[in-house]
Order: structure tokens, then sequence, then C-alpha cells
């Protein structure tokens, strides 16, 4: 087979495809397509501080290289998870000769800014007012969180995208109009599996198809089908950062899926959640949470079988505890939705947090000894089980000074139906009884 490379140190395929100029990239057309802000920057060359915030293989690095070619500035690279102040230091000291030796502006790249701590990012920050450096950051992580508030108000953020299938077919295309697959023919099926594994990420996608090219070699195989990509291939888990965003989206995402009743987006996101790697003790937790949150007493069930659902993975583990989980998260979303006692707890929370600390009504007290008797401990209570309905209509039971809360409004849903309409009567019974005593 040909040496696409011959005479050169070999490169990966990602790096050989890297594009060199801003029409070459492919995606992102929200940022670099005619008129767009990025577009617009070069033809100006205008530079300015920014951070390119975007998932892993979408061209954070490519975007910020290209643009230090077309300013024509200096272009200084840090990776944050290597570098430390002494190298933002020497940055600076480059940036200051190339100043003075040519007028050249320089571009300072930081990849993976987020690892870096406050102070590491307050080194670089006098430079950037002052304009010696342009800082562009390349961050997985949500600035907000991670980015210091003095540095992220003189940048602007840049969404990047994951790449569609559309245009992993494109850089499949590429790949092969620069001689990448060593006449390799693939079948469409072939290329949308790669697509899949692939996950939005240019670089996976690049590697996968090296590691096909690789494999095809060794067998001797010309024509590439699925079955061969399955055979071949050894594909990590799906994009799925534990402790960033991606896991928080997803999250969220199973959670609206469920409060909004749709069982299939309920179920894709809680299998794609298990599929990236997500500790299924924790979505077993979150399936209860949303059980007492979004559905409550509207159907008590669904705690129950979120709870079992939870017991039972701890019985039986992965995958086969999944499937429990799994039936949870359907039965939650199907489920009648009620948020009334979460309103009525965190109105009562909040009540408290803000009110004084009343004393217990004297009739409500326990009196277990005589002292406590003598001082009216207990005295005209009224046993609930010796009234009418078993309601002892029109006493009190919060502290005196408290008027009559209805913190707990039931919902004409499931369940809640038949409470609500209980307590309308009781509530009824309440009035009419204050009524008589006026």
């Amino acid at each position: 087979m040909n040496d696409l490379f011959a005479n050169e140190p070999k490169k990966p395929l990602a790096e050989a495809l890297r594009p060199g100029r801003l029409d070459e990239v492919i995606g992102q057309r929200h940022l670099i397509g005619p008129g767009k802000p990025l577009r617009l920057a070069v033809e100006a060359r205008t530079p300015h501080s920014m951070i390119l915030w975007g998932p892993p293989g979408v061209g954070k690095t490519t975007l910020a290289r290209i643009l230090a070619a077309s300013f024509d500035a200096e272009f200084i690279p840090l990776s944050a998870v290597f570098s430390g102040v002494k190298d933002i230091r020497e940055a600076v000291e480059r940036a200051h000769a190339a100043l003075q030796r040519s007028g050249r502006h320089t571009i300072l790249f930081v990849d993976e800014v987020h690892r870096f701590n406050k102070s590491q990012q307050d080194a670089f920050l006098p430079f950037v007012e002052s304009g010696l450096l342009t800082f562009i950051g390349a961050t997985t992580e949500n600035p907000s969180f991670e980015v210091n508030s003095a540095l992220l108000s003189r940048a602007q953020v840049y969404v990047l995208n994951s790449l569609d299938e559309e245009e992993l077919r494109q850089l499949f295309e590429r790949a092969a109009a620069n001689g990448a697959l060593d006449g390799l023919s693939f079948d469409d099926a072939a290329i949308d599996t790669l697509t899949g594994y692939a996950d939005g990420d240019a670089r996976r996608f690049l590697n996968l198809l090296e590691q096909t090219r690789t494999a095809a070699y060794a067998r001797k195989a010309g024509q590439i089908d699925r079955d061969f990509l399955s055979e071949v291939l050894t594909v990590n888990a799906r994009r799925f950062d534990k402790g960033g965003d991606d896991f928080y989206d997803q999250i969220s995402a199973l959670h609206k899926s469920v409060r909004g009743s749709n069982p299939d987006a309920a179920l894709y996101w809680l299998t794609r959640m298990l599929d990236g790697g997500a500790d299924a003790r924790y979505l077993a937790r979150r399936l209860v949470r949303m059980a007492w949150e979004d559905i409550g007493l509207a159907d008590p069930r669904a705690m129950q079988i979120a709870n079992e659902a939870a017991a039972t993975y701890e019985r039986l583990g992965s995958p086969e505890g999944e499937l429990a989980l799994a039936q949870a998260a359907l039965y939650l979303a199907v489920a009648a939705k009620s948020n009334a006692g979460y309103k009525a707890y965190n109105e009562a929370r909040a009540f408290i947090k803000q009110d004084k600390s009343r004393p217990v009504p004297v009739h409500l007290r326990n009196a277990p000894t005589r002292l406590m008797k003598e001082l009216g401990y207990g005295h005209e209570y009224r046993y609930a089980h010796d009234e009418p309905h078993a309601y002892a209509a029109g006493e009190t039971y919060l502290p005196e000074g408290i008027e009559d809360m209805r913190w707990y409004q039931p919902t004409p849903r499931g369940l809640e139906s038949k409470i609500r309409d209980k307590l309308d009567f009781l509530r009824q019974l309440d009035d009419d009884a204050r009524q008589d005593s006026e």
C-alpha cells in the first residue's frame, strides 16, 4: 500500500489533515461562515481575546492556530496541564521580544485553560489588559464556573459544537481525497458506523479511520463493511465527562424528560448515561429524587418502584440491574405528576427560616408527669378518633400567632385528586366550625 507520508516523519492522520486556513475548517459555520464573528475578525484583521468552549475534537486548537496565522501574529501555545506561572512569564518575555524585534503581536493560546488555578490565570491578566498578549483559551468545561471573572470579562466566549454526521462525512471525503484510505472501499453502512462511533469528535473519527486502515492492511482486506469494523475496532465509551458539563446536562435532560412525561426520551438519556460510564447507583438515587419531587403523592407507587429498582441494582449489579433502572424511569415518566408536596415543603422551609421560634401550644404538649398535667399540658386536646369523620374540626395545631397555613395544595391528578377532595371537605369543616365559634 502507498505510504501517504513517505520521506517525512509519520504523523497521526488527525494531525496530517489539520486545516491550515479558515475555509478548510469543517463545522462551526455559526462562527466562521460568511458574516459570522470569527470570519469578520479575520477579514478586519482585528484580533481579540476569546475562550473557545466545546467538547473534544471539534477544532479549538486548529481555530486558534489559524487565527494566529491570519493575524500574522506570534503564536505561543501552552497546555494548562503541564504549564505553570514560570511558563507564563517566559511567554510574556517572548511576546516582549517579538514586539521589539519585528513589531509582531503575540497570541497566547492556553489549552484546557480550566485547569489553571486563579493565581495562574491572574498571572497573564495584566498583559492581556495592556495589549501585549491576545489570549485564546480552549476549554471543555463551562467557563462561567472554571475561568475567573476578571479574565472572563475581557474575553469573548465562543461555543463550538460537535460535528454532525454530514460534517463527519465531509471529513471522510477529505481523507479519501488526500489518499489516506490507501485504496480501501467503504460502504455506506461502514461510514455510518464510523460516524456513530466518533460521536461528533473529528479527532476520534480520524483515529478510528487510521485503526481501520491498519487492520485492513494486516488482514489484506480491501472492502470495509460494518461487520469488519465491529471486529477490528476497539471503541471507547461515548463522550461523557463524569464531573463536567456533559454529565450535568444529561442528568438535567433525564430529569426533564421524566417530568415532561416522555418515556422514550427518559429511556434514551438513562441508557446514554449508562453507555457513557455513569455510576448506575448515582442514577438510581436521582430516580428516587424524581419520584419524590415530580410525582409525589399523585402516585406513591413511583417511590416504591424507584426504591425497589435501586435495591435490585444493588443485588444484581450491571448489566442485569440496569433493566430495573430502565423500567423505573419508564414508570416515572408515565406516572401522574405533582410537585405539590415539593412546593409545600419549600414554602414551609422558607417560612421557618424567617420566623421566630414559637412555643408548642399547651394543648398539644405531652403530659407524662403530674406537674405537667397541673400546668395544663394536653388540656382540652381533642382526640381525633372520637370526633365525627375522625376529624376535630376547628382544632388548632400551629403555634399561636400563625394563621392556618395551607401550603399543601394537591393537584387534580392521580391519587392527589382524591386527596384534594378529602382536604377540601375537611377544610370546609374547619371553616364551618370557626364560623360557629364566632
